[in-house]
Parts: C-alpha cells; structure tokens; sequence
C-alpha cells in the first residue's frame, strides 16, 4: 500500500515560491488500477514524479508498505518494485530489444516475444532491434511498457503510456493493463485521459491546481464527461475531458 501525507512540491520563481503539488494526502491500496486525469499543467506528472523519487517532496510523507520513503531516491525505490514509465522513453544505444527486456526481468522469467506482443509489436520484428535512435517515439513508449511488464513489479506507474501509439497498438494496450489488473497483485496508477484506460479503473483521481478535486467511481465519472462534452458540442471520436477552451 503507498501512503501519501500531506505532500507539496514547490518551486522558485520570480514571485517567490509556487505550488505545483499541494498538501496532497492519498493512498492506494494494493493490486488495484487507479487512473489519474484532470487538466493539463495540474500536477499529475509531478505527483507521479514524486512517488517514483524523480522528484523530492517539499514537506509531507511518502510511505510505501509501512516504509517511509520520503527521501528515498530512484534507484532504492527502485530495489522496493516501484517502476515508471516516462511519457518520452530513454534510449539506450548498443542493447538489442530482448537484452533491455531481460535486463529489466533482473532474472526472472519472461516470454520477451509474448510481452512484445502485448504491447502492440511484431515479436520477431523487433525482438533482435537496437534500441538506438531508428525507433519512433512510438515503438520506444511500447518497448518501454515491455520492461515494465518484465520486472513484475509491486506499483507501476505509467505517464500517459497512449502517447504517439496508433490506434491498434492503443486497443492492444489497453487489453495488456486488462490482463495485468486481472492477473497480478501489481498496483497501477496510469495518468491518462483517454475513456478505454478509464474503464479498466477501479478508481479515478481527478488532479486539478495541484490538488485532488475528487476521488470517484470511473461511472460517475464518464458519465459526467459525457454529459459536459454534449453540452460543448464536443467532436472528439474518445472521450475527453471538456474544458472552456475546448477539449482537453
């Protein structure tokens, strides 16, 4: 279970100092799929940051399983099963697909061409690939959510994992988060707006001005959205988040 109490994250500008994450208090309970969404430039990167230790909080309390993590960075966080996926994957020049792959298992078994697969990739296409820069933004997301679905982990986090993936492979990915809610005891939290990740969701977060604006059944939710977006006149073929200035 990961705990957080009370946690802020602030920066310095020229006013002074700016909230980004504000007094935040949340727990998420273990082997369910939480989905967090809001407006974009609300925080929800920034609270993903924080609980993978990318980011250090300004004040309040990170526990994960009793354990206070708080100042904890990455890579210990790391070692405790946390992983993250990054909305812009890293590239590793000079590792072939299924070595990262193996890597990321750290000695557990995997089926590399199975979890290729389950992202949305022609196994035998990419399994002997580099991983150098002949990849599109695209393939690298998916390659990326392969690791995480390698390392078997206790809470995974994934960072809009929809961004620059096609249609098919998107239905591919949401089926693969369907399988892993199911199938495992791994925790997820995936920042998202899109309606097919929202349905998988036990519960969504809606993160708004640094602050949870509510916590909700994914039914209320969408259906609301629904509601908001017949009242815009929104056009959008997904589901999305209505907003003055158009569709978010």
């Amino acid at each position: 279970m990961l705990e957080l109490k009370n946690v802020s994250w602030q920066v310095e500008d020229e006013q002074g100092q700016t909230d980004i994450i504000n007094d935040i208090s949340l727990t998420l309970e273990d082997n369910k799929l939480y989905v967090v969404t809001g407006p974009n430039g609300g925080g929800k990167s920034t609270l993903a940051k924080l609980i993978m230790g990318i980011l250090e909080p300004t004040s309040g309390q990170i526990l994960f399983n009793g354990q206070d993590i708080t100042h904890m960075d990455l890579t210990d966080r790391a070692r405790l099963n946390i992983g993250y996926a990054f909305q812009s994957p890293p590239v590793f020049k000079g590792i072939k697909v299924k070595e990262l792959l193996e890597i990321a298992a750290n000695g557990k078994k995997i089926d590399a061409m199975q979890l290729l697969f389950d992202v949305g990739l022609c196994a035998g296409e990419y399994i002997d690939r580099e991983m150098d820069s002949g990849l599109s933004g695209g393939e690298l997301k998916r390659i990326e959510i392969a690791t995480i679905l390698a390392r078997k982990l206790d809470l995974a986090l994934f960072d809009e994992p929809e961004a620059g993936i096609d249609l098919w492979s998107f239905q591919r990915l949401a089926e693969t988060f369907g399988k892993m809610h199911r199938d495992s005891d791994m925790t997820l939290l995936i920042i998202s707006h899109q309606e097919r990740i929202m349905e998988l969701a036990d519960e969504i977060i809606v993160i708004e001005n640094g602050k949870i604006k509510e916590i909700t059944d994914k039914r209320a939710f969408l259906n609301e959205i629904m509601a908001q977006s017949a009242e815009s006149g929104c056009a959008c073929g997904e589901s999305c988040i209505p907003s003055k200035g158009g569709c978010r």
